[in-house]
């Protein structure tokens, strides 16, 4: 479960991205975030996997306090989290199968134990013939089926993806939100930041929409909101 109580984030140019946001995501819940541009939302995620500590206020996952842990027990944290991004975020010189082990060699996991995982979660996005290529060699969908698998391979409790499906066309965007879609139901929390609107009101999920900070919107099974 993760807890947002009364945070605020305040950067050191005085931009205030978050205003007394609180809120609470059950374990096995898929969340939209969503809003206009500046509205807070890319802050509010980052939060949740310590990339960002609050200015105030506390952000707990599963009852531990993220905003005191110490630095070195960041990594541990992460470890139960699965991150996606944009912008895919793969080592242009290691293969798709080398992007995805990376993950599990930091916390040296045993090298047949790699193997296997690794396989299995190709398998899954599709993608098990093409372990041997490098990134440059693959579509964005493709790319973006690799950053999933690497956000997954350590079997995480929270998978959060920060516009995923934002430099992908239509068609591969819908792929992706299959992946997505299974994963939820395995019983992972997704939680997705977006700014597509045909996603959020087609693959009706609850909706959190964020404006100048602030939780302005929490419905169940909600419609996006905004205009395109």
């Amino acid at each position: 479960m993760i807890e947002m109580k009364n945070v605020y984030k305040v950067y050191d140019n005085g931009v205030t991205a978050l205003n007394g946001v609180s809120t609470t995501i059950k374990d096995g819940e898929f969340v939209y975030v969503v809003g206009p541009s500046g509205a807070g939302k890319s802050s509010f995620i980052k939060m949740m996997y310590r990339e960002e500590i609050s200015t105030k206020g506390q952000v707990s996952i599963n009852h531990v306090d993220v905003s005191d842990m110490k630095l070195k027990e960041v990594p541990f944290l992460r470890r139960g989290i699965g991150v996606i991004f944009q912008d895919f975020k793969l080592l242009p010189t290691l293969t798709v199968y080398e992007n995805v082990a990376f993950a599990l060699e930091v916390i040296e996991e045993h090298p047949k134990k790699i193997r296997r995982r690794v396989m299995d979660v190709l398998d899954r996005v599709g993608l098990k013939h093409k372990a041997r290529f490098i990134p440059a060699q693959l579509s964005g969908g493709e790319q973006q089926r690799v950053a999933i698998a690497r956000a997954i391979v350590n079997s995480p409790k929270i998978v959060i993806a920060d516009e995923p499906t934002g430099n992908l066309d239509p068609e591969t965007s819908w792929e992706i939100m299959r992946i997505f879609e299974e994963i939820n139901t395995s019983g992972t929390t997704v939680i997705m930041a977006t700014h597509s609107k045909e996603i959020v009101n087609k693959i009706r999920r609850r909706v959190i929409a964020m404006e100048n900070g602030k939780i302005v919107r929490d419905e169940h099974r909600g419609e996006y909101g905004y205009e395109d």
